[in-house]
């Protein structure tokens, strides 16, 4: 098992994973930098036994992943046998179907959902869902996220809060890792910074949220893995997740 907790969001580094030799090259490279789990992301086609070969030659841990929702929903089977070739517990979706984005349709979603997490759960993996800040817009007094929270079933599904897209959302980043801390496993940790009036993804440490109160909210809801992201980054993205993971430790995460 790794020592540290922290991982590295895959697609950061999406333009590098396009074929399973560039998969090979940048785990090596992931690995090298530090990290010693990653969350699958973005990857381009790859058997499921390579990919995993890969990541043992590494020496990296495929802690979590993004799977599209039609996946989970129409072939479950497919989805964990390949979560247990990876020694993965953690599946996630990345952002919430087109045609559920408005009011009837958040609801709806979380009770489809829900039904849709109970083969992975009967198979001990987790489902949660990754926030962006469009589920932070309010039908009849409640935002898509709390309508989320409300509807599903807290038994099956989970979230995976990122920090970024709840501020961008106008939120609280620590609110919602202290409302949701007995429905999470995993978080996307990712940074916000200006340009005049123009908010900008950033490194870990390198923009404006406030990490300490953050921190101490994933300690206190028990997340297993902190997963560094940064979807555009302003330097090499290599770099960029270098520099996240230096931060970290620096603020006396491992």
């Amino acid at each position: 098992m790794p020592v540290s907790a922290i991982g590295a969001q895959l697609f950061t580094l999406r333009e590098f994973t396009k074929t399973p030799d560039d998969i090979r090259a940048t785990f090596t490279k992931v690995r090298a930098m530090g990290y010693e789990a990653v969350q699958a992301s973005a990857l381009g086609p790859i058997d499921p036994a390579e990919l995993a070969q890969i990541a043992r030659d590494a020496g990296l841990q495929i802690v979590a992943t993004h799977i599209a929702y039609d996946r989970i929903r129409d072939e479950p089977q497919a989805v964990i046998d390949d979560h247990h070739t990876w020694g993965c517990r953690h599946v996630a979706i990345g952002g919430l179907p087109q045609e559920f984005r408005n009011g009837e349709g958040f609801a709806r979603f979380a009770a489809e959902a829900s039904e849709a997490a109970r083969p992975l759960i009967a198979a001990d993996l987790t489902f949660s869902y990754h926030n962006h800040s469009f589920e932070l817009e309010r039908f009849d007094g409640r935002t898509g996220l709390e309508i989320l929270c409300a509807e599903s079933d807290p038994e099956v599904f989970s979230f995976e809060v990122d920090t970024y897209w709840i501020q961008h959302g106008g939120a609280n980043p620590v609110t919602w890792l202290e409302r949701l801390r007995d429905r999470m496993h995993i978080v996307h940790f990712k940074d916000l910074a200006m340009a005049g009036s123009k908010q900008l993804f950033a490194e870990v440490g390198a923009g404006n949220l406030e990490w300490g109160p953050i921190i101490a909210a994933c300690k206190g809801a028990g997340i297993e893995w902190y997963l560094i992201e940064q979807d555009v980054c302003q330097r090499d993205p290599f770099d960029s997740l270098a520099l996240s993971l230096e931060n970290l430790k620096g603020m006396g995460l491992d």
